[in-house]
């Protein structure tokens, strides 16, 4: 009788800790979500003082409708942060991100630990990611552009980004439709078509899918 009180103290005991434990992962769980839309909502913006808000911004690009989607993502030759000449054209049949960021934005240092574990996990199917910098670069003095692009360089490496890092000394955000905010990610499927885009800090399950259509997509689909 008393070996069977202590077995079902023991099987309540292992009850209330099980459904602690599912308390305290819930709540835990809610708190992340409250984070990252608290995250969210400080999209950062790029622009001169009395430029629309971030929520403005938002509905503008979603009235746009993304124009880039569909169409042939625009082509761009510049530097990595090594010196080496990288062009949209090197990747032709690959599935890509393409990701507008920079050292200082909040945002991004929140999605690139989820881009390099995406990189890592889908590399072998054909996919990249090329993070394309907006950092501020002073191209008329040679001194201070070097050392611009030495303080990317080491930004980038404390990040851990182990994809390519390229220098926008080209303004090559003006064809992708101007970047009013960061991080603003363009996903690019094997025929070379944007697929989606997002502005902004995106869900992580919303940027694995983009990229999940990315590798879906046949090379030189018309």
């Amino acid at each position: 009788m008393k070996r069977n009180a202590i077995v079902l103290a023991v099987v309540v005991l292992a009850l209330v800790v099980m459904v602690w434990a599912g308390v305290v992962n819930y709540r835990h769980r809610k708190a992340e979500e409250a984070k990252l839309k608290a995250i969210q909502s400080q999209m950062i913006t790029l622009g001169p003082p009395g430029a629309p808000s971030p929520a403005a911004q938002q509905e503008a690009t979603a009235a746009a409708n993304n124009p880039l989607v569909g169409k042939i993502a625009p082509a761009f030759t510049l530097k990595d942060t090594s010196g080496k000449k990288i062009s949209l054209a090197d990747y032709k049949g690959k599935a890509l991100v393409i990701d507008f960021w920079a050292t200082w934005c909040a945002p991004c240092k929140v999605e690139i630990p989820w881009l390099t574990k995406f990189r890592d996990q889908y590399a072998s199917q054909g996919f990249e990611i090329l993070g394309v910098s907006e950092d501020d670069l002073d191209a008329q003095s040679k001194a201070e552009l070097a050392k611009q692009e030495k303080d990317v360089a080491t930004g980038a490496g404390k990040l851990g980004i182990n994809y390519p890092v390229l220098l926008d000394e080209n303004n090559t955000a003006k064809p992708y439709g101007g970047i009013d905010a960061l991080p603003t990610t363009f996903f690019v499927g094997r025929d070379g078509k944007v697929v989606a885009s997002t502005v902004g800090l995106a869900d992580k399950d919303e940027i694995e899918a983009d990229i999940k259509k990315a590798l879906a997509t046949p090379a030189g689909q018309s």
